[in-house]
């Protein structure tokens, strides 16, 4: 083979930056992969206004440069899949939906190589792309779908491949993490962050996927299959965002020499793997406590190797860009070596609940003589053992404290609670507030 051509379907942001940086760097791209890598084609609903904004020649895009109705995209599309020229079909349209599956399906099964940044779609038909892929001996290229510039897939596939990685930690989310930075180093509320996260680009008009742990948990997920050889549903991992958290839970975490962090945590003891995306508080000797801003971080724990720290961009067209164009060069320079086959293993799944864990435990009480003794008494009856006891803070007759816990289990603490409910019924105000502590 002596080129290579690829068609991208979808020109917005990332698409955008793939093309660019397959025109840009067509030379030294030819010199790593060993053949040609030429744009042959790029399907987009509007294809003059993408080629304005990315400085793209308009005679690449399908159609006349007229924007293009639904019908005449799918004609398009037909068209690529049937081109026996094309090699490797990029997808950067998103989403999870049918159509996008059949898309990706498509591809494969038209003798076409597959490269996406698209993990909600990996997250939640995973199985059914990469059976299908190795079925058809047609490469998966997703190094895009997890942190976009870090290379955290090719290290757990290539480079860590003797290690026997059993944990995982790590901040995966930009959007997430520049506002609990700034609620931590400007006091500012939730919204207040959010809303600047917003102006700057840094957060969708509709933050819910981000905020509220979606998309962390789908990066997660493709990890778990990568690692640990699970393959879960979505609704199976336990995800918790960050619209909760307060100035009380910051103070807390401070109080401990922690910076609280949306956290992807994953752990493998004797066959099993635990794995939650939650806010949890980062001790300050956790080099994840000091990852600001919307740089992504991750973790990797092994047997062998030790600990290993990968931190970068997670997203941004040119970012995402350069990481699917990795794959291109990867993929034409191995073809058909390039296929994996992602089984399954004897892992097996248990709830993050019954993993043993430090917590922050934060009370709302009525502020009356004793409540701390009445607290701490509860949770040594469950045979937890208490760290630290956080300062009282009084407010409206109430009384705001925190108890960390030594490791022990969720349901323990629960028990804790219940035998407060039970026999202190007016003491709470609200449920407690239950954090766990990343050492």
């Amino acid at each position: 083979m002596q080129s290579i051509k690829i068609a991208i379907l979808g020109c917005g942001t990332v698409g955008g930056g793939v093309a660019k940086i397959l025109l840009e760097r067509a030379d030294e791209l030819r010199s790593k992969a060993g053949v040609a890598i030429k744009l042959a084609k790029i399907l987009e609903l509007f294809p003059a206004r993408a080629a304005k904004h990315h400085d793209l020649p308009l005679s690449l895009f399908c159609g006349t440069g007229k924007d293009l109705t639904i019908p005449e995209s799918q004609k398009f599309l037909q068209d690529i899949f049937g081109d026996p020229t094309i090699d490797l079909v990029v997808e950067t349209i998103g989403g999870s939906g049918p159509e996008i599956l059949s898309i990706a399906l498509g591809a494969l099964q038209n003798k076409k190589h597959l490269v996406t940044a698209n993990k909600a779609l990996l997250a939640r038909h995973g199985a059914a792309i990469f059976g299908t892929a190795v079925r058809e001996q047609h490469a998966v290229g997703f190094e895009a779908s997890v942190c976009g510039a870090i290379p955290i897939i090719k290290a757990i596939n290539e480079c860590l491949t003797a290690d026997d990685l059993h944990s995982i930690s790590a901040i995966m989310n930009g959007t997430s993490n520049y506002i609990l930075s700034k609620m931590e180093a400007e006091a500012k509320p939730f919204e207040e962050a959010l809303t600047e996260a917003q102006k700057r680009g840094y957060a969708e008009a509709d933050p819910s996927l981000d905020v509220g742990g979606g998309d962390a948990g789908h990066k997660l997920l493709i990890l778990l299959k990568l690692l640990f050889g699970l393959d879960l549903a979505v609704e199976e991992l336990p995800v918790r965002g960050i619209k909760e958290i307060n100035e009380d839970d910051l103070a807390f975490a401070k109080e401990m020499d922690c910076s609280i962090k949306l956290i992807c945590y994953a752990k493998k003891m004797d066959g099993q793997v635990s794995a939650t995306v939650q806010p949890m508080m980062v001790k300050r000797t956790n080099l994840l406590s000091k990852i600001n801003g919307v740089t992504n971080a991750v973790r990797l724990i092994g047997r062998y190797a030790g600990e290993h720290l990968f931190c970068g961009a997670g997203a941004g067209s040119l970012e995402t860009g350069s990481a699917i164009v990795s794959d291109i060069v990867f993929i034409a320079r191995y073809g058909v070596k390039a296929v994996r086959d992602f089984a399954a293993r004897d892992c097996r799944f248990k709830s993050f609940n019954e993993l043993a864990f430090p917590y922050n435990i934060s009370f709302e009480t009525e502020d009356i003589p004793g409540i701390t003794g009445i607290v701490a008494t509860a949770i040594g009856k469950q045979h937890i053992n208490i760290d630290t006891v956080g300062h009282n803070r009084h407010s409206s007759h109430k009384a705001i404290f925190s108890i960390a816990t030594m490791p022990c289990t969720h349901a323990q603490i629960q028990e804790a609670i219940e035998d407060i409910q039970r026999h202190h019924p007016s003491c709470l105000a609200s449920y407690p507030k239950i954090i766990p502590i990343l050492e």
